[in-house]
């Protein structure tokens, strides 16, 4: 009686299903080859199953409807053999394709490829080899998903795009450049006509802190329209915002590129800044210091709190007030900041009610005007390399626990590894899943020390860069001491936000001020406050040295 045989034909990918050889399809190559093996062998074909797409060492059995069939088909007796090119076609996981091709063995079907002939398990020793191939088939894949990532990271290491459609600001070009099949290829550049866009988004979100909806409703009232002729929208803006390619870096998975200055729109300085911002912002951030928007007319909102409970403050508008002069009546709004706890639940607050707007604001203008002021005095270049020093001793620090720790997850590596070797001889004792496991774990947790270690040693080694941003920081602060008496109240909101964490208010006006950066280590700057009629200002630089008036 003919045996009645059953193809099964799989390649992982759609790019799979087309070879470079003469551009075939790869399963019909897999169904003919299976068809004139079948005839030498004297089986008669029945039904063929392919499966398009699918990955062997990414789905598994129980959710590939090919071998859902197979098995139901098995079951009813329809036929005696499965036929495949290479086994790996049954699949790609090492601690599950093994029992799939044994299930089928033990219900009386033979096992069959092409290329390597008929599995057994008859013997012990062929159980054993059955577990090797798969396990040497999940290798096999995971060092073809290695080499593609590995090309991949090297076509965006050397400045190149790994393809698809580029961000908002860039356009792909031809420059002459060809690939290994004599095409020529795109190269990513930037278009400036849309990187004044990108340049307005950001300024607007960094520097008059913006939020994503105020900005896309900005841009729809400038008639400014994204790549398709269409609005953008909030979260358009926001996945701008977070676009590492703007400050010139590419990225291929957890590959990035160096800084590529000819791809660069958005300097690092103010990517970082909108990256800090954003982070303030959002809904899991608690110590928020940073306005959530720019509205209104008051300076300190968003990081003024009550010095006696330490609730965040609010501004209110009751009454008014009115001015005479020249004869004409000029009626402005009473506003106020205001304690929630005062107000609502006094049981929690023993301080003053409200502190008026225009006071507490022209205090604290008068203290960031002393402070900008010492600022020009400050020897930028001692402060620089001494911030230097300090930074490089902390990252040796840092670095030298990092390498014990890569020592450790190395020598538990290794020992897995020996184990390995064990279950392979049958004397280990160790259930292979739970090794297989342990083992995997235990690479993760070394390649993650591994890429702390490199971090540090590259943070280390790049002195300049670090200098650089110390440099720029520096910068900043005399920037905006330049352009604050100038700028809008949008962009003193920010400003102030940016040196100032909290500013705390207690009865009879005094203050507190918790500044983000350490004053004192950047010049020495210490009399940053003055004395108020009603009381002393205290200054909190960085949280650390108290000075009172």
């Amino acid at each position: 009686m003919q045996k009645i045989c059953y193809g099964l034909y799989r390649v992982s990918s759609k790019k799979q299903l087309y070879l470079s050889e003469g551009n075939k399809d790869d399963i019909p190559m897999q169904r003919q080859s299976c068809r004139e093996f079948a005839e030498r062998m004297g089986w008669k074909i029945g039904k063929e199953f392919e499966e398009k797409g699918v990955s062997g060492s990414k789905v598994s059995a129980t959710k590939r409807d090919a071998i859902i069939d197979l098995k139901e088909a098995a079951l009813n007796g329809e036929f005696q053999i499965l036929l495949v090119f290479m086994f790996d076609r049954l699949g790609r996981i090492d601690d599950e394709t093994p029992f799939v091709l044994e299930w089928f063995v033990k219900h009386g079907i033979e096992v069959w490829s092409v290329t390597e002939g008929q599995q057994k398990i008859e013997q012990h020793v062929d159980k054993l080899m059955n577990y090797i191939r798969f396990w040497q088939a999940a290798g096999e894949s995971e060092k073809t998903s290695i080499r593609t990532k590995t090309r991949l990271s090297q076509i965006v290491e050397q400045g190149y795009f790994r393809g698809g459609t580029p961000p908002f600001g860039y356009r792909l070009e031809k420059q002459g450049r060809v690939n290994k099949g004599k095409n020529e290829v795109n190269e990513i550049l930037i278009d400036e006509q849309e990187a004044t866009v990108v340049r307005l988004i950001f300024e607007l979100y960094v520097m008059k802190g913006y939020g994503s909806q105020r900005i896309a409703t900005t841009l729809y009232e400038q008639g400014v329209l994204n790549r398709k002729g269409n609005n953008f929208t909030n979260a358009t803006i926001n996945n701008m915002l977070s676009n590492r390619t703007y400050i010139g870096i590419l990225k291929s998975g957890d590959t990035e590129s160096p800084i590529f200055p000819h791809l660069q729109i958005i300097d690092p300085q103010t990517f970082e800044m909108a990256e800090n911002l954003r982070s303030q912002r959002s809904a899991a951030y608690k110590e928020r210091c940073v306005p959530l928007n720019t509205k209104g007319s008051s300076l300190l909102s968003g990081n003024i709190f009550c010095g006696h409970c330490g609730a965040r403050m609010t501004i209110t508008t009751n009454g008014k007030k009115y001015h005479r002069q020249d004869g004409e009546v000029t009626v402005t709004p009473r506003t106020r900041y205001i304690c929630y706890n005062r107000t609502r639940h006094a049981h929690l607050c023993d301080g003053q009610t409200g502190y008026t707007v225009r006071k507490l604001d022209a205090i604290i203008e008068t203290v960031v005007h002393n402070l900008f002021e010492q600022l020009n005095d400050v020897p930028k270049d001692a402060v620089i390399a001494e911030r230097y020093a300090n930074q490089i001793a902390k990252y040796q620090m840092q670095l030298t626990t990092a390498k014990a720790t890569l020592r450790a997850c190395t020598a538990e590596v290794l020992e897995y590894e020996a184990e390995v070797i064990k279950i392979i001889r049958g004397d280990s004792k160790l259930n292979p899943d739970l090794l297989n496991k342990l083992y995997e774990d235990a690479k993760a947790k070394a390649a993650d020390a591994e890429q702390s270690v490199k971090q540090l040693e590259d943070q280390i080694q790049d002195g300049e860069k670090m200098k650089d941003a110390l440099s720029q920081q520096f910068d900043n602060l005399r920037t905006w001491a330049d352009m604050y008496d100038e700028c809008d109240m949008e962009t003193k909101k920010m400003i102030l936000a940016r040196i100032m964490k909290s500013v705390r208010v207690r009865r009879g006006y005094e203050i507190e001020i918790d500044f983000t950066i350490d004053f004192e280590k950047v010049g020495g700057i210490a009399h940053l406050g003055l004395m108020q009629e009603n009381g002393p200002v205290l200054l909190t630089e960085s949280t650390q040295k108290v000075v009172s008036f």
